[in-house]
């Protein structure tokens, strides 16, 4: 009988150490890959809005699932869904959704809608708006609170109609800001040059679906319903599959970029001395050219519009400075030497830019790094 229980006992250890391991291991291989949550705007007695007939709920699900269902044949991707069929979610909890799931990324999509015949795609990310068109846009957006039981006490007194409350919405979302907005930058760069769509650019706005998420976070607007060629298009299934394949690459893309920030290998090149000047910051390094390609280390980015004088930038020069919408990109150094920008990266560093990365630039966009880095070489 003793024999029994001491059989017993150790099948229950040893199923309880099997578990842990399993939960271990299961644990270890989602941390590994990249979590991508999609939120589909709108749902369930939330229609969204009704331009030209067509519904905003249904196109945004759509498109949603044709990108996790790509996302998800990528062994690099976990995908998340705040919800995948018609019903109706609450803002906070789309948020909740994200913050358990650990994600890397949030993106919600959503069409908008105009009384004029406007047209164009635009991406938003949380920030102050900075004109009545984009405050419409989000009180539009934010107004689904009022449809949810006990929202003052889930938003703690936020009103959609006041502009002042979408002030206290910026701060959360600002470490994450660089990030959002390079996603967004990639988004809006694919439908413009791959599908030839309007873009209105990349802009910021208080959105509540935004401000709940601790992570990268942008709202995708396809396009307007109240338009009656872009409306038809985006309710077609050539629209939808059209429009998800682009945020499919600039998901992939915003991915490797990051990948590339951090895991790209150091070319091998042989030491050779420095000669550092403080005012012109010029190193003498070996030369890996990219052909075409202009690279630059990112230092700030913001609403404000910043003069480019070293004393602004804590004593950097080779400053410039490039537009997005309604923001602005601040960017240290241009060269097509990889090496070079990697050495005046450290010097970005070394003045207190310590979130600093490189970015690439073609024909005056801006690229992922690794697609930068397959370009042609030239080496001395």
């Amino acid at each position: 009988m003793k024999k029994k229980i001491i059989y017993s006992s150790l099948s229950i250890v040893l199923v309880l150490v099997l578990s842990a391991f399993s939960v271990s291991v299961s644990e270890s291989s989602n941390k590994e890959k990249f979590v991508v949550v999609l939120d589909a705007g709108h749902g369930g007695h939330d229609p969204g809005n009704r331009g030209n007939g067509y519904k905003e709920k249904d196109i945004s699900l759509k498109v949603v699932l044709a990108v996790g269902e790509a996302l998800e044949k990528d062994d690099r991707f976990k995908v998340v869904y705040t919800r995948k069929t018609d019903k109706f979610i609450e803002l906070h909890e789309r948020g909740k959704i994200a913050n358990k799931a650990k994600a890397d990324l949030f993106v919600s999509v959503h069409c908008n809608s105009h009384h004029s015949q406007a047209y164009g795609t635009e991406t938003f990310v949380l920030g102050l708006h900075a004109n009545d068109e984009n405050f419409n846009v989000a009180k539009n957006e934010n107004s689904v609170i009022l449809l949810e039981d006990n929202y003052e006490a889930n938003y703690d007194g936020f009103d959609p109609n006041s502009p002042e409350s979408i002030i206290g919405l910026t701060l959360m979302q600002e470490e994450y800001l660089d990030q959002s907005l390079t996603l967004a930058s990639f988004v809006q760069n694919r439908f413009n040059k791959t599908l030839k769509r309007k873009s209105r650019g990349v802009k910021q706005a208080g959105f509540v679906v935004l401000h709940q998420t601790y992570m990268p976070s942008v709202l995708i607007e396809l396009g307007f319903l109240t338009n009656n060629k872009e409306g038809k298009y985006l309710n077609s299934k050539k629209g939808q599959e059209e429009m998800a394949k682009s945020i499919i690459t600039s998901i992939v893309d915003y991915k490797e970029s990051l990948d590339a920030t951090y895991y790209v290998p150091e070319p091998k090149t042989p030491e050779i001395p420095e000669i550092v000047n403080n005012d012109s910051i010029t190193k003498v390094v070996g030369e890996q050219l990219y052909n075409g390609v202009t690279f630059k280390v990112q230092i700030a980015a913001g609403s404000n519009d910043i003069e480019l004088e070293a004393q602004n930038f804590n004593g950097l020069d080779q400053l410039s400075k490039v537009q997005f919408g309604e923001l602005y990109k601040y960017y240290f150094g241009s060269t097509s030497n990889y090496n070079l920008i990697k050495e005046l990266k450290s010097v970005a560093v070394e003045k207190g830019y310590t979130a600093c990365f490189v970015v690439a630039f073609k024909d005056n966009e801006i690229i992922p790094l690794t697609e930068a880095l397959k370009t042609d070489t030239s080496s001395n």
